[in-house]
This record gives structure tokens, sequence and C-alpha cells, in this order.
């Protein structure tokens, strides 16, 4: 956005992904938007990943509130530069494909997302966190702890496990020495 002359104070980058318009600073930019702004999007698909989403913001921003769109990486769709029928009417198809690709795209992603998970589960491959394991710097921790030389904070520093874990983990521990 730099290269075509945007400051650097009306520049604004959201951390989330395109997929919907809950997004602190296009939110942000939406509300800042005024009859004549100009809004540049870098990519469709940074705008959005649901078609229809994407056709009411779009028309939301040029009609309701009447500012211009440029997407920069697809010059047909600049609303500053097709204002008659045509250029409307090309306008409106390339964003109505473009946007039905972004969401095809999502779709296909999460179906792939899903396919990768399920053969991972059908393979036995552990999928999230590792389980936290009862280690000798726990064991030792937990036995100073149980003599009350040290408190519960200091063993969970000494075994360098947070407050939940501690727990679990002297739960199982108790009832692994019980048997």
């Amino acid at each position: 956005m730099r290269q075509i002359g945007i400051d650097e104070r009306d520049i604004f980058m959201d951390k989330q992904s395109g997929k919907d318009f809950n997004r602190q600073n296009y939110q942000l930019v939406k509300m800042m938007l005024r009859e004549g702004d100009i809004l540049y999007v870098q990519s469709l698909d940074r705008f959005g990943r649901n078609k229809e989403a994407i056709l009411n913001e779009w028309k939301d921003i040029t009609k309701n509130i009447q500012a211009h769109i440029i997407i920069t990486d697809m010059p047909l769709l600049n609303t500053t530069k097709y204002k008659d029928n045509l250029g409307n009417l090309i306008t409106d198809l390339v964003l109505q494909i473009l946007s039905w690709l972004a969401e095809e795209e999502r779709t296909k992603i999460k179906t792939r997302q899903r396919e990768g998970i399920d053969l991972a589960k059908k393979q036995g491959k552990h999928l999230g966190r590792p389980k936290a394991e009862i280690t000798p710097a726990f064991i030792n921790a937990y036995d100073i702890w149980k003599t009350g030389a040290i408190t519960a904070v200091e063993a969970m520093e000494k075994a360098n496990v947070p407050k939940t874990t501690f727990y679990r983990l002297v739960q199982q521990y108790e009832t692994r020495l019980k048997k």
C-alpha cells in the first residue's frame, strides 16, 4: 500500500484471517469511511471468504456509505474507474465470480484440513498438545512439598508446571502410589 502512496497512518492491517468481517481493524476502518473515501484492499480474499458476506460488505460500502473500493491486485474491481452501466456490470460479474472462488477455496481448505485430521487420527497420531508427564523433577518437588518444606507454588516452580497441571499430576501420582 505504501508503494501506491498511502500514508502510514492510513494503513490498517488485520492479523486475523479474512474468513469473516469480525476483525477489529476492519471494523475501525469501516466506521471511519465517509462518502467519497477510497478503501484500498490488497486482495479480494483478504476482504472476505464468504460470497454473500463479501457482496453485502461491498454493497454497504459503495451504496450506503458511498465510498469507493479498489482491489489492488484486480484492476477490474475499482469503483472509481468504472461508473457507467457497462463498467458496473463488469465489476459486478467479476466480483460475483471472485467472491465465489474465494468461498470455494475456503471450503476446499476446510475439507482438506478435516481429511488430514481424520487420517492422522486413523493412523493413531497424537493431535494437540502433548500430555504432561510425571517426571523425576515433579516427584522431587512433590516429595518436598508433601513434607511441608515448600509451598505448592514453590513446588510448581520447581517442577516447572502450571497450577492446574501440578494438581492433576498430584492426583495421578497419588493414585499410582495407592496401587
